[in-house]
């Protein structure tokens, strides 16, 4: 028996070595092949809803993807106009803004400072200067990571193209392809690895298509009480900050540090309306925090923030843009083969 449960694992060790190895050996080419995937993932409970009330499989996967291509295409020429104007005027505004900042604010730093010795001030001078450009150089290799990895093989034309009939015939043969896995399953082991699996499934689905709606209507509240507030280029922020939200912690600290710096330069020292910028990202994260996540994402996905941060930076570190893909999925199935050895641990005489 411990012969065949050690040749067992020898087996798996052995198919998981070679699919982390396909994935970095083929890592340039695999980007338009998972986004389809994951688009697919996360429209297959719809097709499935109309497969249930009589439309064939591959009618409801067309009918489901036309849609989506068509609210996420609606989407961008909407908003792509606004933000491409804001960014450029943005750019043509940073000389102002900072010197602006230059004659508010540096005297009152110099006066901070002047409470400190010389000493003190140099070492303070030089951790800022070491800080800032470690963090720099963090931000700039994470986008070289994203943009290499993401375009260097594959271009924006194919992967528009590639994407969507991904999408499509995964789709289509979902219920083929989830037989076929079945299938391959070892019986001694079928319900255990069967049960593992719907328990990623859920931790997938769960914070999937919750963050999406969470990114959704965070984006929609920053942008519109940024723009409220009558804070310039705020729709803009907003709407970056909301897509930053499928990062934890991320989104709302880039929202509200970017909002922040430009309401002190655009408000001259008026306390009261920057105090209600800064006011409406503490009601978004009131709102993520206690409505949003628990009602779209919930307590059952398992997936603590700080893992998650973890996994998407080392999908950006590794593989650029294609481990953004696949960062959460590999930390759901992480967390749940964890969850599993820990109870199989707790359950052994080893431990008791």
């Amino acid at each position: 028996m411990t012969t065949t449960n050690n040749h067992a694992l020898r087996f798996w060790l052995l198919i998981l070595a070679a699919t982390a190895a396909a994935l970095w050996l083929f890592r340039p080419v695999l980007l338009p092949f998972l986004a389809g995937l994951a688009i697919a993932y996360f429209l297959e409970p719809a097709v499935t809803a109309l497969e249930k009330r009589n439309v064939r499989r591959w009618m409801g996967a067309l009918i489901v993807l036309s849609g989506f291509l068509f609210v996420v295409v609606s989407i961008i020429l909407l908003i792509w106009p606004v933000v491409n104007h804001q960014l450029g005027a943005l750019i043509n505004s940073l000389p102002e803004y900072i010197a602006k900042l230059r004659e508010h604010y540096l005297p009152w730093a110099e006066d901070w400072l002047a409470r400190f010795t010389p000493e003190d001030v140099e070492k303070i001078r030089d951790a800022a200067a070491q800080s800032s450009g470690e963090a720099m150089g963090w931000v700039s290799q994470a986008v070289k990571n994203i943009v290499s990895g993401g375009f260097a093989l594959v271009d924006a034309v194919a992967l528009s193209i590639l994407t969507p009939v991904t999408a499509f015939h995964v789709l289509k043969d979902w219920k083929k392809l989830t037989k076929v896995i079945d299938q391959i399953i070892p019986r001694s082991h079928y319900a255990v690895i069967r049960e593992q699996m719907a328990e990623i499934d859920q931790t997938l689905s769960g914070f999937m298509r919750g963050q999406a709606l969470v990114c959704v209507i965070l984006g929609v509240i920053y942008s519109t009480g940024l723009a409220l507030n009558g804070l310039k280029y705020g729709a803009t922020v907003g709407i970056i900050a909301g897509v930053l939200t499928i990062i934890p912690y991320v989104g709302t600290v880039f929202g509200w540090a970017t909002s922040f710096i430009l309401a002190c330069v655009q408000f001259d020292g008026d306390w009261l309306r920057i105090g209600s910028v800064v006011a409406v990202f503490a009601v978004g994260h009131f709102f993520e925090a206690y409505i949003l996540t628990p009602r779209f994402v919930g307590n059952r996905v398992g997936l603590h923030p700080v893992w998650i941060l973890f996994a998407l930076i080392s999908g950006i570190k590794l593989m650029g843009f294609t481990g953004v893909l696949i960062a959460v999925p590999t930390a759901a199935v992480i967390g749940v083969l964890v969850r599993f050895g820990v109870r199989q641990y707790k359950a052994s005489s080893m431990y008791k």
